[in-house]
């Protein structure tokens, strides 16, 4: 759609009634003159093109003259415009020398010639731009309206409404005579626009209102942009805009774009020399073109971006330092100084550091991250000070862990190269053995922690400078609940040493990972309470992530899944990705410990593709060690060697995720026959578990691991030993440590005691919620049950193992459990088609118990055991579960039979 379209669509009809009055009204002999009057943009020139285009389909001559601000100093240039679109000879010569062209006599000669024009058709004469028209030619045409009056001829003249030119007594003479007219020609309005765009939604026309401000030179651009969206045609429009606004436009539009919202009329006319009168008449004329928007800066960020763009660097650096200065002399908030600190690249002042830091934090509150980690850097890159500009950099990691995790750990590497080589103020090792700690370098920690005791030692009191950040205690939120180990703080106003000190001695750097070792219902209990009242939020992280580790370790994966999810959902509302990863890494585990495999590999791989694809980090190791796990388990090593090639810190056992890393590559070994390699890394991990204190099978069972590699390699008695050991631990009664650890030693017993442990563990196994150990338990309890004679039975158990590890996605456990089997479900389990829900609905509580321990391949006399009753009373409750499901027998009871309530096992 053409500019001259979008004129006639918007263009009211009052407008075209005055302009065919005109027209209709000079070809009947009577004169007009027509002042055009509207804002830079707004179709002046168009709608002066529309009256010649008109007029000449009336029939009409038409001359035709555009004055411009370059030309202004040549006398008659507009004049000689008009009589080249006069016929040849029907106009005279214009005078050769300005005096003689100035005379009365030649203008009264010039207008009886167009009045003698006008004898055989209406002259309608059109001057474009009447604010930029020469002196002489501007005498000539107010002769012309005064010499034309009662003849053939309308005078139409465009002028911006903001700039009158150089000669007032024109305009005001010309608004004295009796047939002027007036016509002010106004932005569009959304409505307007909405009509000549009937092919867009609402939303659509209003987005294009708002980014032309109404202004139908932006709209047009606009319109020419690839999905109307501001690009290089809006982009050259505002740019044609400002030109034809004046000459202190230019100075104004920069000042105003660079400083954004402290852009009021006394700042603006600062900056850009002006005096506040002239700015104020620039600013309304920005205003009234719609470029401008008042209280609220350009109608567009484009708008913004075109003005500074064009601007040299080194002179928009220069003006954003004046505008930094101003800002700090106004009160402006620490976010606006800093933003023009940031734009200028200027960090000499005194108070510039104080303020970048201020600013950053309050950015990093209101979520605005990478605002954050510019002003950071900014303060950073300029401060002479190695223990504040480390302090710097401990914070940029903590405000760069919400989105890049590896991001975060590459801030640390320089304070930690700084330590090592001995150059690092004590001042800023708290802060940094705080953060170490909450990503789970512990051994990076602890050696910290070392260096800022000793340096505690030659500093007593622990003096601050001034501008310290207070509370930089290494601990604080380390230990977020005290019925979680937590070590108790001194009562405010006590005499004591300074607080690090206080509490070293009783907390170590891993109190973060550290599980309750008493009261573990009670910690569950107020772990859950914990979360329910928490909001996600810096300096929540750590403390939530210890809460959820609470639940899903000591309370059961399946009530932790749901508070995983939800503050994981909450983290990618925010466009949190590192902390997305943090608690989808805690999903993926509770998944994993479910049997979940398939799951916990979709959460670690969605977690793992939320962070920015820049290297690996030591939290990402995490996410890695369970994608592999379960990768491993599945049956699918090539996609776990993938995930292992990727790089990893060379520091692995000095973090918690590192050890998990390292269990995740032992698996692996373990599942391609490389046994000493698996050996080696579990081995590792139990020294470093033992020696920071976080010896808890529940969390990492690395005895059982260890055993399960010197199994592989023939070492049976040391394999026992092993498992001896983990059944004599803190967290030998818990069912999922006591069932794996049962399953594996009873792999070193004659059958008929292996039977026993194999049911023990079966038990356990499936009262932990795990269902991939519970596959395995029961695929080496059918083996043990064919080698005592017991086939039928054997083959139960076997079907019942086959379709757990089925719904796990451990395909190879499916291949070991029935070698040489396809298809979706063994051939029996096709016979045992699950019942349909109402019939296992009328099943008693008793029977539903009965049935479900004979699924899992227990004998009658077993049942009868466990459940304190007699055989007869199995038998009887098995008949009526044969009766009510309408199956055979013992062989058809469903292989997917669920109780959903009660656990009885």
């Amino acid at each position: 759609m053409g500019m001259g379209d979008l004129m006639v669509l918007f263009r009211r009809a009052e407008e075209f009634s005055l302009l065919d009055e005109l027209i209709e009204g000079c070809g009947e002999g009577n004169s007009g003159l027509l002042l055009i009057e509207g804002a830079v943009g707004c179709g002046k020139s168009e709608f002066l093109e529309t009256v010649a285009t008109h007029s000449e389909k009336h029939g009409a001559l038409v001359l035709r003259g555009m004055a411009t601000a370059e030309e202004r100093q040549h006398p008659l240039g507009v004049l000689r415009q008009l009589t080249a679109d006069a016929p040849p000879g029907a106009l005279p010569p214009l005078p050769p020398a300005p005096a003689a062209a100035g005379r009365v006599a030649a203008m009264r000669q010039f207008a009886t010639a167009v009045r003698g024009l006008s004898a055989t058709a209406p002259v309608v004469v059109c001057v474009d731009d009447l604010h930029h028209v020469d002196e002489l030619s501007g005498r000539y045409l107010l002769h012309l309206a005064r010499g034309t009056r009662g003849a053939k001829v309308l005078l139409a003249l465009t002028e911006s409404v903001h700039e009158h030119g150089d000669d007032p007594l024109l305009r005001t003479e010309l608004l004295r005579l009796p047939h002027f007219s007036r016509l002010r020609l106004e932005r569009f309005t959304p409505d307007a626009v909405r009509a000549t765009l009937p092919d867009r939604n609402e939303a659509e026309t209003e987005r294009l209102h708002r980014a032309s401000g109404g202004n139908p030179l932006l709209l047009r651009a606009l319109l020419q942009d690839p999905g109307a969206r501001p690009g290089e045609a809006y982009h050259h429009a505002v740019l044609a805009c400002l030109y034809r606004c004046g000459p202190a436009t230019p100075a104004l539009t920069e000042a105003v774009a660079v400083l954004g919202p402290l852009a009021t009329t006394p700042h603006t006319a600062r900056l850009a020399g002006l005096t506040e009168p002239a700015a104020a008449r620039a600013l309304a004329a920005l205003e009234d073109a719609g470029l401008l928007v008042r209280g609220r800066g350009f109608c567009h960020p484009a708008a913004r971006s075109a003005v500074l763009d064009r601007m040299e660097p080194d002179a928009r650096r220069a003006l954003h330092r004046e505008a930094a200065l101003l800002a700090r002399a106004a009160g402006a908030p620490d976010t606006v100084v800093a933003a023009q600190l940031l734009a200028a690249r200027h960090t000499t002042e005194d108070w510039a550091p104080a303020v970048l830091r201020a600013a950053a934090d309050q950015h990093a509150a209101d979520g605005a991250l990478d605002e954050a980690t510019a002003l950071l850097a900014l303060a950073r890159e300029a401060c002479p000070d190695e223990a504040r500009r480390a302090e710097l950099g401990v914070r940029l990691a903590v405000i760069t862990g919400r989105t890049d995790p590896a991001g975060a750990e590459r801030h640390l590497v320089e304070p930690l190269s700084a330590l090592a080589a001995g150059r690092l103020d004590g001042r800023a090792l708290g802060p940094l053995a705080r953060v170490l700690a909450a990503q789970g370098r512990i051994d990076e920690s602890a050696e910290v922690l070392e260096r800022l005791a000793a340096w505690e030692g030659r500093h007593p009191g622990g003096e601050r400078r001034p501008g310290d950040i207070p509370g930089d205690d290494p601990l604080d939120g380390l230990s977020a609940f005290p019925q979680w180990g937590a070590a108790p703080r001194r009562c405010a106003g006590a005499p004591g040493p300074h607080p690090a000190r206080a509490v070293r001695a009783a907390v170590h750097p891993a109190a973060l990972w550290t599980l309750p070792a008493d009261a573990e219902e009670g910690a569950a209990q107020a772990a859950e309470l914990f979360l329910r009242g928490a909001t996600l939020a810096e300096g929540m992280v750590e403390p939530a992530v210890q809460a959820l580790r609470t639940l899903l370790y000591l309370d059961g994966a399946e009530r932790a899944v749901p508070w995983c999810e939800s503050f994981a959902g909450q983290a990618a509302e925010r466009g949190a990705t590192g902390w997305q990863a943090v608690f989808g890494g805690l999903l993926a585990e509770a998944r994993l410990r479910l049997g979940d495999l398939t799951g916990a590999a979709e959460t670690a791989e969605d977690a793992l593709r939320a962070v920015p694809a820049r290297g690996g980090g030591v939290q990402l190791c995490g996410l890695m060690a369970t994608l592999v796990r379960a990768r491993t388990a599945m049956g699918r090593p090539e996609a776990a060697a993938a995930v292992l090639s990727r790089p990893v810190p060379e520091r692995l056992t000095g973090s918690v995720h590192g050890l998990a890393y390292l269990r995740a590559r032992g698996h692996y070994a373990l599942a391609t026959s490389r046994f000493h390699a698996a050996l080696g890394d579990f081995l590792d991990i139990g020294r470093h578990m033992k020696r920071w204190g976080l010896d808890r099978p529940r969390v990492l069972p690395w005895r059982a691991d260890v055993a399960e590699a010197l199994l592989r390699l023939g070492e049976s008695r040391q394999a026992d030993r092993f498992l001896a050991d983990q059944l004599t631990t803190r967290d030998a009664g818990d069912p999922w440590v006591r069932g794996m650890t049962l399953r594996l030693r009873a792999s070193l017993r004659e059958p008929k005691e292996r039977q026993a442990m194999l049911t023990k563990a079966v038990d356990d196994l499936h009262r932990s919620g795990d269902s991939y150990e519970l596959a395995r338990a029961m695929s080496d309890f059918g083996q043990v049950l064919r080698l005592l004679g017991e086939p039928a039975r054997a083959a139960m158990v076997n079907r019942r193992a086959w379709h757990v590890a089925k719904e796990c996605g451990a395909e190879a456990l499916c291949v070991k459990i029935l070698p040489g089997h396809t298809g979706d479900a063994p051939q029996e389990a096709a016979a045992a088609a699950a019942p349909h829900a109402d019939l296992v609905a009328s099943l008693s509580e008793s029977e539903k118990r009965v049935a479900l321990l004979a699924v899992h391949g227990h004998t009658n006399r077993e049942i009868a055991q466990k459940l304190y009753i007699t055989v007869s009373t199995v038998e009887q409750h098995l008949t009526r579960v044969y009766r009510k499901l309408e199956i055979p027998g013992r062989q058809a009871l469903p292989v997917d039979f669920h109780l959903g309530v009660a656990e009885f096992i």
